[in-house]
């Protein structure tokens, strides 16, 4: 009974961050499918009821999660205020695709949520802000924006996937299922096949591969120096 006692007297008190920082570790462990109310409550020792106070919903949960995951990559990689534009972006675009590698199921959560959380509002006022200080006008600026897509996230949105179109991203079953479409498709299957990447390659979708994620975001920022020149 005094152990018991003791047990609950040194018990960490539940927060809102406790909260989400417990969701994320779930999430990370077993996906966001298993991140419920009921579960969190299990892995936290406490009543399911208990976390209303502080994530009135599962919609909320969702919101808070994401929201935590956006505010541990606005924090990456802090930059200082001085030195080449291109060297600065990459090097948070790139701090921000390993928030994403730790969190494998954030880009997908991120796809559909109606909502953004504050930290994105901030972390792409300091991507225009430096672009605007490297000499970009805010029209070209606002280009960028919508060139650099998701990148800034750490991540490429994928146009399809095996999974969209009925197929599966198991290695195995997706080569199957190319050869399958090779009579039809013949030049993208043969391009995919080509470009399978291997199992320990860090990717967040379908052909998120490191390399192209790099191969991506330097066209992307040589293009645009080389815009920002002309002007």
């Amino acid at each position: 009974m005094g152990k018991q006692m003791a047990d609950k007297t040194i018990r960490e008190p539940l927060s809102r961050e406790r909260v989400l920082a417990a969701a994320v570790a779930l999430a990370d462990a077993e996906g966001v499918k298993a991140l419920t109310m009921r579960r969190l409550a299990t892995d936290l020792g406490v009543e399911a009821m208990s976390l209303y106070f502080y994530v009135p919903s599962k919609e909320a949960l969702l919101d808070g999660v994401l929201g935590t995951v956006f505010a541990e990559l606005a924090a990456a990689a802090p930059e200082p205020a001085e030195g080449e534009w291109r060297t600065r972006l990459r090097r948070r675009f790139l701090a921000a695709r390993a928030v994403m590698l730790r969190h494998p199921w954030a880009p997908g959560l991120l796809t559909t949520r109606g909502t953004i959380p504050p930290d994105v509002f901030a972390y792409f006022d300091w991507i225009v802000g430096t672009l605007l200080d490297a000499g970009f006008s805010h029209h070209l600026a606002h280009r960028a924006i919508h060139a650099f897509g998701s990148l800034p996230f750490g991540f490429a949105q994928e146009v399809f996937s095996p999974a969209a179109a009925g197929g599966s991203l198991d290695p195995d079953t997706a080569e199957a299922d190319l050869a399958a479409l090779a009579e039809a498709l013949p030049h993208i299957t043969a391009m995919v096949a080509h470009e399978m990447h291997g199992a320990g390659d860090p990717t967040l979708g379908w052909c998120d591969s490191q390399v192209e994620f790099e191969f991506t975001l330097d066209l992307l920022l040589d293009g645009l120096d080389r815009l920002r020149a002309r002007r």
